[in-house]
């Protein structure tokens, strides 16, 4: 059962049941954990639009039950759709040849995978322990007939399982990891197939605007580019061109330029000693008190401030 790009990545042994995967450049790191026969546990953090997982290319018959802390998974198909999951999504997913593609547009992507392997696990989980008489098959069919996949958005039970498995003390993980897949497991048995949700999928010419959008945006980041600029230069009409953008990247347009520019200059902050004026400049604003109250709204600091933290964490550090 493997859903790792093993040629891709650096694998590093962290003990019997856990190992890390690391790309060259450490903008994707996948921690491992064999859970029981045929369940493994699989932790994301993805700093690439690229992750090399291997959902639509397993020889083994599995199911990953997916959950996304942070950031946006791309689903791309054979049939020129495309499907996102965000922030808050539970998706169950089965492997399948209809899987094209799978990225992260963001940039960015932490979330956490149960994935199970049909052809090794136990017919039913009561063998485990005697009161969870759950069987993955039977899941699988309830979740995935019909379509490869299911989504839910995130409610209070959901929210209490994953929360729980971003913050194991690490002398208890895998007893911990086990006690939470069963849960999570006989939760899922006992759930009701209404509460599935059919995401809306967009086609490859929606998905090539949106991304035409970004591109245009961050090529003029120096500048305030208006909606009716950019679907003036992209042929298309306002509504269209919102609609996509926001459906590919989860956010409108003015949100998401928004963030990415502070995001930005928090980087030139931290990795260049640029005036807190000439970044102001480099991200579209006209002086430097604006770029400050945008900055600090979204960061909770202002410039300065961030500065001055990220200096003093450095000097810390080097203790």
């Amino acid at each position: 059962m493997e859903v790792i790009n093993q040629n891709e990545y650096n694998i590093v042994p962290n003990g019997h049941d856990c190992t890390i995967y690391k790309t060259q450049n450490n903008e994707c790191v996948i921690t491992q954990y064999k859970v029981f026969k045929g369940i493994k546990l699989l932790y994301y953090d993805v700093n690439s639009p690229n992750c090399p997982i291997n959902l639509c290319s397993s020889t083994s018959e599995i199911i990953s039950i997916n959950h996304c802390r942070e950031g946006r998974f791309e689903f791309e198909y054979c049939s020129g759709e495309f499907m996102y999951i965000s922030s808050g999504d539970l998706c169950i997913q089965k492997n399948s040849s209809d899987i094209k593609h799978i990225c992260c547009p963001l940039g960015h992507y932490k979330g956490v995978s149960i994935v199970i392997d049909l052809c090794r696990v136990p017919k039913c989980l009561s063998c485990i322990m005697e009161d969870v008489k759950v069987s993955p098959a039977e899941l699988c069919k309830k979740f995935c007939s019909g379509s490869p996949y299911t989504v839910m958005r995130e409610n209070d039970s959901i929210k209490h399982i994953f929360s729980e498995l971003y913050s194991v003390p690490e002398e208890i993980k895998i007893g911990y990891f086990k006690v939470k897949v069963l849960e999570l497991l006989l939760f899922l048995s006992a759930i009701r197939t209404e509460e599935k949700e059919r995401r809306k999928h967009y086609s490859l010419s929606q998905v090539k605007l949106a991304k035409q959008a970004k591109k245009y945006l961050l090529e003029n980041i120096d500048r305030h580019v208006t909606i009716e600029e950019l679907a003036n230069t992209l042929f298309v009409s306002k509504t269209s061109l919102k609609n996509c953008f926001k459906g590919v990247y989860g956010e409108t347009i003015y949100g998401f330029i928004k963030n990415y520019k502070m995001e930005h200059s928090a980087l030139l902050l931290k990795k260049t000693n640029k005036s807190v004026l000439e970044i102001a400049g480099e991200v579209g604003y006209e002086n430097s008190s604006k770029y400050s109250s945008a900055f600090k709204k979204l960061m909770g600091l202002t410039p300065n401030e961030y500065r001055k933290q990220i200096v003093c964490l450095e000097q810390q550090a080097d203790l």
